[in-house]
């Protein structure tokens, strides 16, 4: 029984006199071996978006090394229950890098994700591995991503733009939702482009987040959701390739910080009922819209208006949105009671917007304060007594 108690106790012993052994004869030699640098072994890319739980190490890339070149990584592993790890150590001489190395802020010491809310993304600070934890307000750009290419040889599928890493070619019969994606452009329009379409000429399929305001990689169309909500991708939907989208927003204040109203009026020549529905359009074209500070954002796509014909029209072939324009002035009138500049496109005075300046994507406004706004827009009564109201909300 004596002995059976004592063979472990001595093992263990041994054991830990090597380890301290090795510490000393490593303390001389350690620095000829440099250790492995954090960013080799992720498993994913430095900047690429991050949630708690995902797995930030792969641990089929960290090297072994000579033990007699790392004595403390043995010291480190026994520190941390791997006892297997140290055996086998000490039996082949060669030893895992324990991950306790390149790990830092908002990594587990299992190299999971954890401690902080919302889409972070992956750095690198002095020589650690850290999840920087998202800002406030997280935005980025709608990019162009996925194109569809016109060849010889069907359609080519495309992720990068026309010039882009070539994904696979379908024949024209086979365009369906299966093989394209279709949240942008309805399978339906892709295949009539496809018939008129020359060959060389493209179609913009789907698009991605870039150029983000903390500096993270491209978030790509199959992530968006995932990372931001499908909030983010219907807002995407609404609005023009270049918009700013605010991707991410954590907890904050909203304040009305500028209102202005603008009432439709009458003009019978152009048909009172079809004045207010324009209006009513355009403020539901500008309903929503988050400018983050220094961007500059138009209203919503796919926007209808009716053309009422008008003589002075000449060039948009006699017919133009009347009604838009006491809304723009509403809209004016709040932005630049603000502080900020005439939204590009429009004009001062009653004809707010010009002739052939689309309501919507024709008009930006630029943001040069220093926090996020929305705008807000509404509209009371009808016809000729229909009221158009802007609000700006700061978002801090």
């Amino acid at each position: 029984m004596r002995r059976s108690l004592l063979n472990p106790i001595l093992a263990f012993g041994v054991l830990i006199i090597l380890i301290i052994g090795f510490s000393y004869f490593g303390d001389t030699i350690e620095g000829y071996v440099p250790p492995q640098k954090p960013q080799e072994i992720t498993s994913i890319a430095i900047g690429d978006t991050v949630v708690a739980g995902m797995d930030m190490v792969d641990d089929s890339k960290i090297r072994k090394v000579a033990l007699v070149y790392h004595p403390t990584y043995l010291e480190k592993l026994f520190q941390n229950g791997n006892y297997l790890q140290v055996i086998t150590g000490l039996i082949t001489g060669s030893i895992e890098t324990p991950i306790s190395e390149f790990i830092g802020a908002n990594i587990s010491p299992q190299g999971i994700a954890q401690g902080f809310e919302g889409p972070g993304f992956l750095s690198v600070q002095g020589q650690q591995l850290v999840v920087t934890a998202p800002k406030t307000f997280v935005w980025g750009y709608k990019t162009i991503y996925t194109v569809g290419v016109k060849t010889a040889n069907g359609l080519e599928i495309r992720n990068g733009g026309k010039n882009g890493d070539l994904v696979k070619v379908i024949s024209e019969s086979d365009i369906n939702n299966a093989s394209i994606p279709h949240d942008y452009i309805s399978v339906a329009t892709t295949k009539k482009w496809y018939s008129s379409a020359s060959t060389g000429e493209y179609i913009t399929l789907d698009y991605s987040l870039t150029r983000f305001n903390d500096g993270r990689n491209q978030v790509t169309p199959d992530n968006i959701k995932k990372f931001f909500g499908q909030s983010v991708v219907n807002y995407m939907e609404n609005y023009p390739s270049g918009s700013p989208i605010m991707a991410y927003n954590g907890s904050h204040s909203e304040t009305i910080v500028a209102s202005y109203s603008e009432s439709l009026g009458s003009y019978p020549e152009y048909g009172d009922a079809a004045r207010a529905y324009n209006a009513k359009q355009f403020a539901k074209a500008w309903d929503g819209t988050i400018i983050p500070p220094g961007t500059s954002s138009s209203g919503k796509l796919n926007i209808g208006f009716e053309s009422i014909r008008d003589p002075n029209a000449t060039s948009t072939g006699g017919y133009a949105t009347h009604g838009v324009c006491p809304a723009a002035r509403s809209l004016r009138g709040a932005v630049t009671s603000l502080g900020l500049g005439l939204p590009s496109g429009m004009a001062w005075g009653e004809l707010a917007v010009p002739y052939a300046v689309s309501p919507t994507e024709g008009i930006k406004v630029y943001n040069s304060q220093n926090y996020p706004m929305k705008i807000i827009m509404w509209t009371e009564g009808s016809d000729s007594s229909t009221v158009i109201y802007t609000k700006i909300v700061k978002m801090s």
